[in-house]
């Protein structure tokens, strides 16, 4: 075994290839099926894409294999997937029931149909960003950013799992001594309420807070709805592009049945409730579109170890003005739902990306700097084949998130119609990270600026909102400028040590102004994706 240097070792890599011009569209078709002189695009045909299918470590081109050999050829080919324009051969649509159905029991039916993921998560250019408002609602939802999605998965997973563990200690107690136990749920320094234990083993919720009563952490969706990012990828994959999965993890876990996925979450069907796949079987049609096998498991593969693996926002122009802006949020409280910095325990990424505002080493589109670092470890099987890299598993620090992941209700303004007629009242706190590129802002995207939605807080959150309000201009405009400074950015327009812009010609060619470039860690990196 063999831990990774702490920084990527690419001399040698850089030095063999070249670097040649990003593509910072958000859509993109494959060289394949749109040839053009400049051979822009996908370089890989959807069928390239899918291999061998999951396979296994041992079977080249896998999907298994890719992920723990070749992980950042899984990364780059989980981000084409994302960005790729699907066709109707391939089994683009139709919508949910074609737009047709009990808009009351399922909201889906009034999701926009787009040909990839970019339709909706696009900006900025080349990213899982932001993107339009879908009919899910009678208000409507707006489309989040993705970036740090894994981060949120695994954040959101120890904590479940701490709170169950306080669960279980407080029920053993509660036997042992034969009378109700009471603890205070935490993890992470996030308050959920209290949970009571009687002695015949059941308990009592009603003052547990911020969560379910089954104490399971739901990081997706605005109103905390989903476990996992495979289950997430693959609904909105049916929703919005009419593409079926039939996913054994999910179909597995929906079964009531444990089950690991290639990025090594657990999917506990003995615990949890996972919404089952579209299609149980790779014939059916469940669409009736004449398409079957619309996306099989090793892209799924390739999808979900691509989000977790994703960069997190960046830091813009950090200043005295925007350091006394994040002081004043901390004094009045902002803080304490909207939590700075949380640690993860057990990190299950193959790297790590701190992108800041840096313009020496920045190109002109952004002034922005990637740092890419490896959080794995080489282990020789003795197959003869790469070694395999595998996460390090090791604490670590989530800056700038700015999030306590749990329900919160912020009062009327931000309480939301549904099509049945009621009324949802609580939602997850959003992450600030990004917030200073993605207007408009809430949930339904009604709120224009970062000023109109904070004044817009109320319930739980009604003395910040007061205390905001009451701040001296001055104060106000430092606060914002922070909240300004939480960017998202265009990965194939960032500078990095992977690929640094080159600083030989004062006019910046294209092909010299630096990307974040995977390709330079792929095991051959001439064989581009």
């Amino acid at each position: 075994m063999k831990h990774a240097s702490s920084s990527f070792r690419t001399a040698g890599s850089i030095a063999a290839i070249v670097i040649t011009a990003s593509v910072s569209s958000a859509q993109l078709t494959d060289v394949t099926q749109t040839p053009n002189l400049l051979n822009v695009g996908i370089k890989k045909s959807l069928l390239q894409e899918i291999g061998p299918g999951r396979g296994d470590v041992y079977t080249p081109g896998a999907s298994l294999y890719l992920i723990e050999r070749d992980p950042f050829r899984s990364i780059a080919r989980g981000r084409q997937l994302f960005q790729r324009k699907f066709t109707q051969a391939q089994g683009l649509g139709p919508r949910k029931n074609d737009g047709l159905g009990d808009i009351h029991a399922d909201p889906a039916v009034g999701a926009g149909l787009g040909d990839s993921c970019a339709s909706c998560h696009s900006r900025p250019f080349g990213s899982a960003g932001v993107g339009g408002n879908v009919f899910t609602r009678p208000e409507g939802r707006d489309t989040p950013h993705l970036f740090g999605l894994g981060l949120k998965e695994m954040l959101a997973d120890e904590i479940t799992q701490k709170l169950r563990a306080q669960r279980a200690a407080a029920i053993a107690d509660a036997a042992n001594s034969g009378h109700d136990e009471t603890v205070r749920l935490g993890a992470k320094g996030i308050s959920y309420g209290l949970l009571t234990a009687h002695p015949d083993g059941t308990v009592d919720t009603s003052a547990v807070k911020g969560v379910d009563a089954d104490l399971r952490v739901r990081p997706f969706f605005a109103q905390g709805k989903t476990v996992s990012i495979r289950e997430f990828a693959v609904g909105a994959f049916k929703a919005e592009l009419g593409l079926e999965a039939a996913d054994s993890d999910l179909l597995s876990a929906s079964s009531a049945t444990d089950v690991t996925t290639p990025a090594r979450m657990l999917l506990s069907g003995t615990q949890d409730t996972f919404e089952a796949p579209p299609v149980s079987s790779s014939l059916q049609d469940g669409d009736s579109d004449g398409v079957t096998d619309e996306l099989p498991t090793s892209l799924v593969d390739h999808m979900e170890f691509y989000l977790l693996n994703y960069f997190k926002p960046a830091a813009g122009p950090m200043t005295s003005a925007t350091q006394q802006g994040l002081a004043t949020m901390r004094a009045i409280g902002c803080t304490q739902c909207h939590i700075p910095d949380l640690t993860i325990e057990h990190d299950r990424r193959v790297a790590d990306v701190e992108t800041t505002f840096d313009p020496a080493n920045g190109n002109l589109y952004n002034r922005l700097y990637a740092v890419a670092k490896p959080l794995y470890v080489e282990v020789d099987d003795g197959s003869g084949l790469p070694t395999l890299k595998q996460p390090r598993r090791q604490p670590f620090v989530v800056e700038r998130i700015f999030t306590d992941l749990r329900r919160h209700d912020l009062g009327i303004a931000f309480h939301e119609r549904n099509f049945d007629g009621s009324v949802t009242t609580q939602f997850m706190t959003t992450p600030l990270w990004g917030v200073g590129s993605t207007a408009p802002y809430g949930h339904d995207g009604r709120s224009t600026t970062l000023e109109d939605v904070i004044l817009r807080h109320g319930g739980e959150a009604q003395s910040q909102r007061d205390a905001f309000e009451q701040l001296a201009p001055a104060q106000k405009q430092e606060l914002l400028a922070f909240l300004g400074a939480l960017v998202l950015f265009a990965p194939p327009d960032t500078a990095s040590n992977l690929a640094p812009a080159q600083k030989l010609d004062p006019l910046y060619p294209l092909e010299k102004h630096g990307s974040i470039d995977l390709s330079v860690l792929f095991l051959d990196p001439s064989d581009k994706e």
